[in-house]
């Protein structure tokens, strides 16, 4: 059997929001919609299911992200993740350079949970707090191939 990762999916507060923060990053954004019905309610396994979503590319056309904000049933607000909980951990990105990638989230509001860190001289690294408490990483490559 085949599989590849199809995307990641993430629900926010704020999908105007949202979507400003990861295209300054450098992502794209593929396609948009407002979805509902039965077939909605089936997939997702929630009745009544109703969104806007868009979903997003990264420059490469490898990596994706679906979006969504709830329209109904209404949204549930849950406290942001913290590095050591169990679940769904991170989205994290390679960055040409990390300090201009940090530059853009800050002016979004989004800074790192501690600071940037170097990984075995192989890498620069940050978690940031993205909207709707999204943890997510930049990483950037130092030894250049």
């Amino acid at each position: 059997m085949a599989i590849k990762l199809e995307n990641v999916g993430i629900a926010v507060e704020d999908l105007e929001a949202t979507i400003a923060f990861f295209t300054d990053l450098g992502l794209t954004v593929l396609g948009r919609d407002t979805v509902s019905g039965e077939w909605t309610d089936t997939a997702v396994g929630l009745d009544g299911n109703h969104a806007k979503i868009a979903m997003l590319q990264t420059p490469d056309g490898n990596g994706r992200l679906e979006l969504f904000e709830y329209i109904h049933p209404e949204a549930i607000p849950t406290t942001p993740t913290v590095p050591n909980e169990i679940g769904m951990h991170r989205v994290a990105f390679s960055v040409d350079d990390i300090d201009e990638a940090l530059a853009i989230a800050a002016r979004h509001g989004c800074h790192p949970l501690r600071g940037v860190a170097t990984y075995e001289d192989i890498y620069k690294l940050s978690y940031i707090r993205g909207p709707s408490g999204i943890i997510v990483m930049l990483a950037e490559e130092l030894r250049k191939s």
